[in-house]
């Protein structure tokens, strides 16, 4: 990747693979500094400061070569596994959160099925070249850059931060295997002095592990086979909820979890809501609890036809029945009680490309509930090349440049109500690409179809193109806080990868880099296409009357952060948690920033 081109500078799916081996040296601490000489006490409120950083934690050499021993690396060069802040809580003044490791590749293996080794300037991705394929031959390419997580907690008030994996390692052999075999923490969530932190293991289950948030201790680990993905926790009500996906990645179908645990026995739950989609995030709103959903399975979302009915696993936002309805909060049943209130289909007018829309982030604010979009890069091109196969490379290309899409975001209230629900696109595009296979005499052809909306504030993406992720959103201060992932940074090598992957040739590589500017309507003309502008984007909105302002376009100091993947508050103070795969990107003496996840603090006044 060149920095020069910047503007200003401005899983995975999982097998059971039990016993792995020993991988990695202990790790040396993660850094904390502040982001500049302003960052300390007394800085301006909106000066976001880094309290924490990921640091390197292996020596690479090459593409499938043994590792050699360090970080301090006398042989090869230092590379920073741990990629994502991928969940985290606030208990009190500490910040509990948890890790996950080269997750760009294990994303790019499992979603667009990418798994030829390669190298470049920020990232390596070996895939079933790594040393940890070879040792463990039952483990897949597509998990061959698995690291496991690691756990922490920060001190708000002393800016300490404690690792916690040694705690879990120490503990017994089946807590170290657990931890071993777990993809990431990806979830996270505390209540009644109890911090769960967990995510998907290598296998189709779920992997948790407690801690007392009073004293600090491990309380231990369980695994869930009944589930294969867990993404997000809320507290509703006096009560703490989880959502849930069955299945290889959790994409067989979903539920709401209650967690029904304390100190003594904190792995205990009940289910309170059965989805057909696995669950990403929740929230209250309005007296109910209210979930965003993934869609179904790879082989799901290639099935289908344009003439096939909705999936009912396509991503929608499903609401509870009202949590003080019968006994207090959600209860066993609740679980049949559950309404979609809204689905992507209603806005995308392509069927195909319909099915391969996640959805993230959603938060309450002035009355109204907020939601957003979510797209792998360049999936529902794959999905759809999938489905209808072009005839030559004029079709491909049409279908390269009709598929992709950036992030969509909504509002809406009264919801159940035939007469008086209302949903408002808020940032999105009055007319999208869709394709008709019997056009032309059965040749197939796209045409912009209506998308039956108007965005009130502005197009996709808010105005950028690559925003591919509505990541998060929380509200504090007064404001609606939304943290997204921008894949700019990673298009171009992304597209060729993608496009070696598929047999494509080189110049359609490019244009599976290209973001979706001439297929949106009201888009600039490509000649206008604005430079790109690395790092994960931060708006806020201060009313629901009012567009969204841009608090940081370039990841919060370090454009190689590709997006706010986490956010949690403390009255007016953000606390971001974010994605970061640049895992070459470790010389702190280049002009380059360096790679891995980071936490950085972001008080009232932004």
């Amino acid at each position: 990747m060149n920095p020069l081109r910047i503007s200003a500078r401005r899983l995975l799916a999982v097998v059971a693979v039990l016993g792995l081996g020993p991988v990695l040296a202990v790790p040396s601490a993660a850094l904390g500094a502040p982001l500049d000489a302003a960052g300390a006490a007394g800085a301006h409120p909106s000066t976001p400061q880094l309290l924490a950083k990921a640091a390197p934690d292996e020596c690479f050499a090459g593409i499938g070569q043994p590792y050699p021993a360090g970080p301090p690396c006398a042989a090869g060069q230092a590379k920073v596994n741990q990629s994502y802040l991928w969940g985290m809580t606030r208990a009190g003044r500490t910040l509990w959160f948890g890790t996950g490791a080269n997750v760009n590749c294990l994303t790019s293996g499992r979603a667009l099925r990418n798994t030829r080794p390669t190298v470049n300037a920020d990232w390596a991705c070996e895939y079933g070249e790594s040393q940890i394929a070879k040792r463990n031959p039952q483990l897949p390419p597509i998990l061959g850059d698995h690291r496991p997580p690691r756990l922490y907690a920060y001190d708000t008030r002393t800016s300490t931060l404690t690792e916690k994996t040694d705690l879990v390692k120490a503990a017994s052999t089946d807590d170290a295997n657990r931890l071993q075999t777990t993809a990431g923490i990806r979830a996270a969530g505390n209540f009644g002095g109890v911090a769960l932190l967990g995510g998907p293991a290598l296998g189709e289950s779920v992997n948790l592990f407690a801690f007392d948030t009073d004293t600090g201790a491990y309380l231990g680990s369980r695994n869930l086979p009944t589930y294969g993905n867990i993404r997000h926790f809320t507290v509703a009500d006096g009560a703490l909820y989880a959502g849930v996906g069955v299945g290889a990645n959790g994409g067989e179908r979903g539920h709401v979890l209650r967690w029904a645990g304390s100190k003594t026995d904190p792995f205990a739950f009940t289910v309170v809501a059965n989805l057909p989609a696995q669950a990403a995030d929740l929230t209250v709103h309005e007296g109910r609890v209210f979930v965003t959903t993934w869609p179904g399975s790879d082989d799901e979302l290639a099935g289908p036809t344009a003439d096939a009915a909705v999936p009912t696993s396509i991503a929608a936002v499903w609401m509870s029945p009202k949590l003080s309805a019968g006994a207090p909060g959600l209860n066993p049943e609740d679980a049949d009680g559950w309404q979609q209130v809204w689905n992507v289909s209603s806005y995308e007018p392509d069927p195909v490309v319909a099915r391969a829309y996640a959805l993230g982030g959603l938060a309450s604010y002035g009355g109204y509930l907020y939601w957003g979009t979510m797209h792998v890069p360049m999936k529902a091109t794959t999905v759809h090349l999938a489905t209808y196969p072009p005839k030559d490379e004029t079709a491909t290309q049409a279908t390269i440049q009709n598929t992709q899409r950036a992030i969509s975001v909504y509002r809406g209230k009264s919801f159940g109500s035939a007469h008086h629900q209302k949903v408002d696109l808020l940032y999105g595009s009055t007319e999208l690409p869709a394709y008709d296979p019997a056009a032309n005499g059965g040749a197939g052809a796209w045409a912009m179809q209506s998308t039956h909306q108007t965005p009130k504030f502005g197009p996709a993406g808010f105005g950028n193109p690559y925003n591919n992720y509505t990541w998060k959103m929380v509200v504090a201060g007064g404001k609606l806080y939304v943290g997204t992932m921008d894949w700019s940074y990673l298009a171009k090598e992304l597209g060729q990868e993608t496009a070696a992957q598929l047999g494509l040739s080189p110049q359609l590589g490019d244009a599976l880099a290209e973001a979706p500017l001439d297929a949106a309507a009201g888009a600039p003309a490509a000649a206008e296409r604005p430079e790109a502008v690395y790092g994960g984007d931060l708006y806020a909105f201060s009313s629901p009357n009012r567009p969204a302002t841009t608090i940081d376009n370039s990841g919060v100091g370090n454009y190689l952060n590709y997006g706010v993947r986490n956010m949690v508050t403390d009255g007016s103070t953000l606390y971001l948690g974010m994605a970061n795969p640049m895992n070459l990107r470790t010389d702190p003496n280049d002009d380059v920033p360096e790679g891995g996840w980071e936490l950085i603090r972001l008080r009232g006044g932004c």
